[in-house]
């Protein structure tokens, strides 16, 4: 159980939040009442209150960061974007709980204690956690769209490594202890922080491998800031950024290191507008993924046979996964429209006791199986909408100069997607950075339309231009 320590900072977060918004740039402030709330505040702790989501690190930082950027930095928020696809994906994601409790009136019979059915209740307490989710979103998208805001980004990210890499480093020897020592309470199975013979860091995140791949976006945000330094700046900056790869290393994670192997090349030698095409093209591929996998077309054998290569142990993991997203597709598909529900509906249980018999890792079959294909389209469409946008500028604007600190969060956005495939590391940091990326596309559609109208104009004023009598 969380100590008393774990609930003062959670009821501390706003003094906090406060000051860090009268005290530092807009851009600077947003990132890091986000990314500082997310490393420090105690996971699992909450304050459980009727009729709202449980106020936790994550809850209580989005909705001090609202209230904060209207409040002291007096900026007006739009929650709709520009275009229609946009405004329909959001409003898809906040409304279709709705769909989901009407469709699921029925109690699931268990022998020891039925699964409840769903109730309307339910669905205005689903509706307030999918807008309290967007919030970082909402304020990114307006505050983080320029090329200050993705420096702030990349900036936080690099700060927020060196400093959380010490606390890792002491895990990483002396295993997972850090929040006991503070907070009281050990937030998850200890054995799965064990790994070759060692252990991985977890400090105040939920899982080692949010920490690993919190480790892959400050060594991939030092690399960016070494690829545009000074030469003066560029051996501290080769310094800083070997050394954050190696704590990445020493998380003992193989999903993020194989990220950090694909980014690194990308990072230094594509050029900025096909990086934003590639990223666009992972987006693709990652919305897609249920029906590839429903159609049996994602090679899993190979997959697992690259798992087995590298450890026996990688591969039993692996195919416990598989196994157990193959059951849960099967159930979601069940329902597929509108899906199963709250209250462990979507997955498998035992009739008898109603012990849970599949776990369920995956944040799209986590969606999936809950919201159905509805909440599946609406969430992971709009989370892949920035980098479709963007692929698109890069592709009609074939000679403009992109941010090259705008291509780099679009490759760590792109990355971060993936891995909600095998797990569910999706975080207010992740909206967050999608805002900024939807901000920064919309910005360049604007000024792509001025441009196109302006030309048209010029060729217009030069065809009535006067003309010589003879």
């Amino acid at each position: 159980m969380p100590n008393a320590l774990a609930y003062l900072m959670l009821l501390l977060w706003p003094v906090i939040a406060t000051v860090l918004f009268r005290r530092l740039p807009p851009e600077k402030a947003l990132v890091w009442s986000i990314l500082a709330a997310y490393m420090l505040l105690p996971p699992l702790a909450n304050f459980d209150l009727p009729a709202v989501p449980e106020m936790d690190k994550f809850t209580i930082a989005n909705l001090c960061a609202l209230v904060l950027t209207i409040w002291v930095l007096d900026e007006r928020i739009s929650f709709l974007p520009q275009g229609f696809v946009g405004r329909l994906l959001i409003v898809l994601y906040i409304v279709s709980p709705f769909a989901t409790a009407l469709t699921n009136p029925d109690a699931i019979p268990i022998v020891e204690k039925p699964v409840p059915a769903m109730r309307l209740y339910d669905s205005f307490s689903m509706i307030s956690y999918q807008f309290i989710a967007l919030i970082p979103f909402f304020l990114a998208r307006h505050i983080l769209k320029t090329e200050a805001g993705m420096k702030a980004i990349v900036g936080a990210l690099v700060a927020a490594g060196l400093v959380y890499s010490v606390p890792m480093l002491l895990e990483a020897r002396l295993s997972p202890q850090i929040n006991i020592w503070v907070y009281g309470f050990f937030q998850h199975d200890f054995s799965q922080s064990m790994r070759d013979g060692g252990f991985r860091p977890m400090v105040f995140m939920p899982h080692g491998l949010w920490v690993a791949f919190f480790a892959l976006m400050a060594a991939m945000s030092a690399l960016v800031v070494l690829r545009t330094g000074t030469a003066e700046a560029r051996p501290k900056n080769l310094m800083v950024f070997l050394y954050l790869l190696g704590v990445l290393y020493i998380c003992k994670s193989v999903g993020p290191m194989v990220y950090a192997l694909m980014l690194t090349p990308a990072i230094l030698l594509v050029g900025r507008r096909w990086q934003l095409i590639f990223a666009a093209a992972i987006a693709a591929v990652i919305i897609t993924y249920p029906l590839l996998r429903g159609a049996q077309l994602v090679p899993l054998d190979r997959i697992l046979d690259y798992a087995m290569a590298y450890s026996p142990e990688r591969h039993q993991s692996l195919q416990f996964r598989i196994t157990n997203e193959e059951e849960l597709l099967a159930r979601a598909l069940l329902k597929p429209w509108f899906g199963w529900g709250g209250y462990g509906r979507n997955l498998i249980l035992d009739p008898g006791t109603g012990r849970i018999l599949t776990i369920p890792d995956g944040r799209w079959i986590i969606v999936l199986g809950t919201y159905g294909w509805l909440g599946y389209i609406a969430e992971f469409g709009l989370l892949i909408l920035p980098l479709m946008l963007l692929g698109r500028e890069a592709l009609l604007s074939p000679s403009r100069v992109f941010s090259r600190f705008a291509c780099t969060v679009a490759l760590i956005y792109a990355v971060n997607l993936v891995d909600l495939l095998p797990n569910a590391t999706l975080i207010p940091f992740t909206w967050l950075m999608g805002g900024a990326l939807f901000g920064y596309a919309e910005a360049l559609a604007t000024q792509r339309r001025s441009n196109r109208q302006a030309a048209w104009r010029a060729g217009l004023a030069n065809a009535n231009g006067p003309r010589t009598v003879l």
